[in-house]
């Protein structure tokens, strides 16, 4: 599916003025630095040479087609976005009867932004071939983008008539119904897809997003299923621990955020997060000004870590730390209420 990393925030708000924390999705992957500096140079030997033996092949038969569309399928996958849309476009003037040139223009047209290319590309793959499931599919992903629910539905119900076991188009359908607010059948299109691939880790991620806002149980045993398919998520692990915390699982939600924290140390949130439990119910204030200190220095513009972290300093007695971090959140966000009613009722303390 086309991604563009997509992050979710919900702020909630207690009556004491300490923040809760935000949720947010954002997946991360353990990976072993020194077998995947290798692996990336073997590849880029092997395209290397292959992209040498496609420019002595384009010099010596410059009309055929396939060559350039082979040579554009190698620049993608070096990032080279520009000459591969230059090749691909010559492949489909040279040959515009072939409906893998037309994929791959949409493709490439996408990831340079060129939308209006991407469409009219797909368009042309529907209009080569009224029965491509593919192209329906990605035409589908690309109306889910750019937010046409309407169309984005009618090109998956188009794939399913070609195939109606094909798990993302009911994937595709969820999140255009979550997207649009039809909350029940966001949740029946991703349980279909379920149905179809067990193995189906986002489907399992959005359903226990889903049942979580709802307050449901089953989030759990969504997130599970999720942790099954990728155990080094730490999204699945965020959003599961978040749970917990709202269940009062305090001990399973700290070992879920310190398990995060063991996969990638600037992981910001699970600071947070941390820093939250021992502020709003163990009344360790140490502690949570610790975890919020952590959480500042992964990301020094956390303006609800400088806030919480105020709150815990005034809380143990430190006015004086508690006014800086109030004003250093005004300095992210100068029109942040509780900080401003805050650093009021402080300075007509004194």
């Amino acid at each position: 599916m086309i991604q563009n990393n997509i992050h979710l925030r919900i702020s909630f708000l207690k009556p004491l003025g300490i923040i809760l924390p935000i949720f947010i999705l954002v997946f991360f992957q353990a990976c072993k630095p020194s077998d995947e500096s290798k692996e990336k140079a073997d590849s880029s030997t092997v395209i290397k040479n292959e992209l040498t033996l496609l420019n002595d092949e384009i010099a010596a038969k410059p009309s055929r087609a396939d060559l350039y569309f082979k040579r554009a399928e190698i620049f993608l996958q070096k990032n080279n976005t520009k000459q591969a849309f230059d090749d691909i476009s010559k492949a489909v003037l040279l040959d515009s009867t072939k409906e893998e040139y037309y994929m791959l223009l949409a493709d490439i047209s996408f990831k340079g932004l060129l939308i209006q290319k991407s469409l009219d590309a797909f368009a042309r793959v529907i209009q080569l071939n009224p029965g491509s499931l593919q192209g329906h599919l990605k035409l589908s992903e690309l109306l889910l983008y750019l937010k046409a629910y309407d169309k984005c539905l009618e090109q998956a119900n188009e794939v399913l008539k070609i195939n109606k076991n094909t798990a993302k188009a009911y994937f595709i359908k969820g999140f255009a119904y979550k997207e649009t607010g039809d909350t029940s059948k966001a949740l029946s299109s991703f349980q279909t897809s379920v149905e179809i691939d067990a193995d189906y880790y986002d489907a399992y991620i959005q359903l226990g997003n889903i049942e979580a806002k709802r307050k449901h149980p089953v989030a759990l045993q969504y997130y599970n299923n999720a942790l099954r398919l990728q155990p080094g998520s730490t999204e699945a692990l965020y959003n599961r621990g978040l749970l917990y915390q709202n269940m009062g699982q305090l001990e399973k939600a700290g070992d879920d955020y310190n398990r995060i924290l063991k996969i990638d140390r600037m992981y910001s949130s699970a600071y947070f997060n941390l820093g939250y439990i021992d502020l709003a119910y163990k009344n360790d204030y140490t502690s949570a000004i610790n975890h919020f200190t952590d959480a500042i220095r992964a990301n020094n513009q956390y303006v609800e870590a400088f806030y919480n972290r105020g709150v815990a300093f005034e809380l143990s007695g430190n006015n004086n730390a508690a006014i800086k971090d109030y004003r250093e959140a005004l300095k992210i966000v100068p029109t942040y209420k509780l900080a401003v009613e805050k650093l009021r009722k402080l300075s007509a303390k004194k």
